[in-house]
């Protein structure tokens, strides 16, 4: 869940636990959560929400470390 820019970190939250319980509601598992303004634009309300299927390989790239100028884990 993506800010961005103006949404607060709350809300994101709030807007994640949703998205979350309706997934669960559908059988999908989760297999990790990003909240946080990753991609912003100049105070911007709203949200992105990404969501992707993983197979063995996705897993593995999506757990791995990372840093760049967008994204650190």
């Amino acid at each position: 869940v993506n800010s961005l820019g103006a949404t607060p970190l709350m809300e994101l939250y709030i807007l994640n636990a949703r998205i979350a319980e309706r997934l669960k509601a559908a059988g999908l598992v989760i297999h990790k959560t990003l909240v946080g303004p990753y991609c912003t634009s100049l105070d911007m309300a709203g949200a992105s929400i990404t969501v992707m299927h993983l197979d063995d390989e996705l897993q593995r790239m999506i757990d791995h470390p990372c840093d760049c100028a967008m994204f650190r884990s």
